[in-house]
């Protein structure tokens, strides 16, 4: 069983503060959060990353097409979350 600290997180770029160096980001559970843009190779509003722990801490590693995977997977989430409560009425 994977340990889920281990486990790799896709995160998107929503926006960048240069003035601050600053990247926010929201993750795949829709937790936002800023990161140090220096962590992030090519930081651009709309790029998505994957996020891996590793021994040394976290590896980001550019993923393309990851802000539309994360996008599906939101649009999905609704979709259930509506199908859950449209039963309750």
């Amino acid at each position: 069983m994977t340990d889920p600290a281990r486990r790799a997180t896709l995160l998107v770029v929503d926006a960048i503060d240069a003035d601050a160096h600053l990247a926010e980001v929201e993750l795949e559970d829709g937790f936002t959060t800023e990161l140090p843009l220096h962590w992030l190779p090519g930081a651009r509003p709309g790029a998505a990353y994957r996020a891996t722990p590793t021994g040394n801490g976290v590896q980001f590693e550019p993923l393309p097409g990851g802000a539309q995977a994360l996008r599906e997977r939101s649009k999905q989430t609704l979709l259930d979350f509506s199908d859950e409560h449209d039963g309750d009425a």
